[in-house]
């Protein structure tokens, strides 16, 4: 069958990238450096990122689906990714051609289960936008559906015929490239990579199931009813199905379109900081979130009359990328945003501890002096200030911030990925709205509303730690008296698993040493005599692949 071999192509080109890449990184930032050419690595190491980045966006906008998608989670990764990466796929977006209109209206009709002159009044044959998932077209409803649902005009959204088995085989390749991470040590410390591509999987899942996307639109309506800040379009749902959504039609001015916002009379920098506060309110108040937040899906929408206290309001569309953040991890990044609003490095890093992103286990003295530093030099400027800074002291602290960074048993939590994804994009609505925006400006009133709110949950705070504190005091001596029987008797062990793994790991370094001094001896012997005895120096040649072997995988059991 033609579309089973097309998938079968599709799995392999994607692994054989991945492949190609990881090995290559393998060879210049592990190999490289063992063997003393550490300086080739570093030489080569922004070339290879952009020839990387390039050459993905290239895969990523020919194969769309869920590649497109990657692209976007990579570049909005500052934090762990170097900027020749994150620059060349920042501008990745569904650059994607359009599917015929016979082949939409082909799905719609089979979903729908009627003509779609029966479905609607009329409908544009030509896309309103063309994504790597879905297609959407501006219609209007027959004269019953408007009597019934007070709407005229509306955009319905068509999934890409056979997109689910192209998602699928994109699923399948991810685990695959997960895996070969998961078994690389600098990444497994960090990352959980499984967690993170069960995320991904989700995530993707729910945004191809338009039943899915319609309820998350009713409950993110929900949840902002009779917030004059906020519009969001009403969800037809006698035109609804799960690969067909039909949605009001709320288009109106762009967000980033900073012209054509001065035409209707609103100030971009007044857009700023309330589009700030309303993610802010999302992920720090509500916990369901919009995590796609791009510009394409946010609409400044002026006001019909003109009336009231602001002339607009902001509008969300494409319900499909939500997020939602437990009540431990919301308490954990309110917090986080408290530290950050008062200057306060130690409360910060205790923050990332509560949120889960640094281990129990951590040593963070050197991160709470890097942060107070931070604090010092840089908090409280705004995105004009900062580029104003020579780059050299930027990259003079990149430099020893990831170091130590790196050093410290950091991993990503679940539900990070689209939390980081959209206050990331945040960012760069409002610097691109605003050049002078500073994002202090909005942090530090919020934060000082949560701080508010958390006073008056302390006395609860309070009496629950005093009831944990007395279940303490009322088991410890029923402990203690158990501690001294086993001393009495000479049954009491002590085990420091620390040790025990450090004395392991020297000897495997030990032996890996000798490995590769055999190797280094085999392999210039061989080369030696090859020019005189071809057939033992090949023998010799062949033979130090075998200590090599040992000393590059032999550390790999942690």
């Amino acid at each position: 069958m033609p579309g089973a071999a097309n998938t079968r192509a599709r799995y392999r080109r994607i692994l054989r990238f991945a492949g190609w890449y990881l090995t290559q990184t393998w060879w210049y930032e592990l190999f490289l450096p063992r063997i003393g050419l550490a300086r080739v690595a570093e030489r080569t190491r922004a070339r290879r990122m952009q020839r990387f980045a390039q050459r993905f966006h290239l895969l990523a906008v020919e194969l769309g689906g869920l590649m497109i998608k990657v692209g976007q989670f990579m570049s909005s990764r500052l934090d762990i990714l170097p900027p020749e990466i994150t620059t060349e796929l920042e501008g990745l977006q569904d650059e994607v051609p359009p599917v015929p209109f016979a082949d939409i209206r082909a799905l719609a009709e089979a979903e729908l289960g009627m003509p779609l002159e029966r479905a609607f009044a009329a409908v544009d044959e030509s896309p309103v936008a063309a994504a790597s998932l879905g297609q959407a077209h501006r219609a209007w409803l027959a004269p019953l559906d408007v009597a019934e649902t007070g709407l005229s005009k509306v955009i319905v959204k068509v999934q890409r015929p056979g997109i689910d088995r192209i998602v699928d085989v994109d699923l399948a390749a991810l685990r695959k490239v997960g895996g070969w991470l998961s078994r690389v040590r600098l990444v497994s410390d960090r990352v959980d990579m499984p967690a993170l591509i069960k995320e991904f999987a989700s995530t993707s899942l729910e945004e191809i199931d338009y039943l899915h996307e319609a309820m998350s639109a009713e409950r993110f309506a929900a949840d902002f009813a009779g917030d004059e800040r906020m519009a969001v379009p009403a969800v037809v749902w006698e035109r609804t199905t799960r690969k067909v959504l039909t949605l009001e039609d709320v288009t109106a001015i762009k967000i980033t379109d900073v012209a054509a916002l001065r035409a209707a009379g609103i100030d971009p920098a007044e857009v700023a900081p309330l589009f700030a506060a309303v993610m802010f309110d999302q992920l720090f108040t509500n916990g369901f979130f919009h995590a796609d937040p791009h510009p394409g899906n946010i609409f400044v929408t002026p006001a019909a009359d003109g009336a009231g206290g602001r002339p607009w309001k902001l509008t969300f569309i494409d319900f499909g990328m939500m997020g939602e953040v437990s009540s431990g991890t919301r308490s954990g990044l309110r917090k986080l945003l408290i530290a950050a609003a008062s200057r306060d490095g130690k409360g910060l890093v205790d923050a990332i501890r509560d949120v889960g992103v640094l281990l129990p286990s951590a040593e963070t003295t050197e991160l709470e002096r890097a942060m107070v530093q931070l604090f010092a030099r840089f908090g409280g400027m705004g995105f004009a200030e900062l580029r104003d800074v020579d780059p050299r002291e930027f990259q003079d602290f990149a430099v020893q911030f990831g170091d130590m960074v790196r050093s410290l048993p950091v991993q990503l939590p679940e539900n990070f990925l689209l939390i980081i994804r959209a206050m990331s994009l945040t960012s760069g609505v409002c610097s691109a709205l605003d050049p002078q925006f500073n994002v202090w400006d909005s942090i530090e009133p919020y934060a000082a509303q949560l701080l508010r709110e958390e006073g008056g949950n302390a006395v609860t705070d309070v009496a629950q730690q005093a009831l944990e504190i007395a279940g303490v005091v009322w088991r410890l001596p029923k402990r203690l008296d158990g501690i001294l029987t086993r001393l009495e008797d000479g049954t009491l062990s002590v085990a420091i698993p620390s040790i025990d793994r450090r004395i392991d790991r020297l000897e495997r370094t030990a032996r890996r040493v000798i490995s590769a001094l055999l190797f280094g001896a085999l392999l210039v012997a061989g080369v030696r005599l090859r020019a005189d005895d071809v057939v033992l120096g090949s023998v010799l040649l062949l033979v130090s692949i075998i200590p090599l072997l040992h000393t590059l995988f032999s550390g790999r059991r942690g």
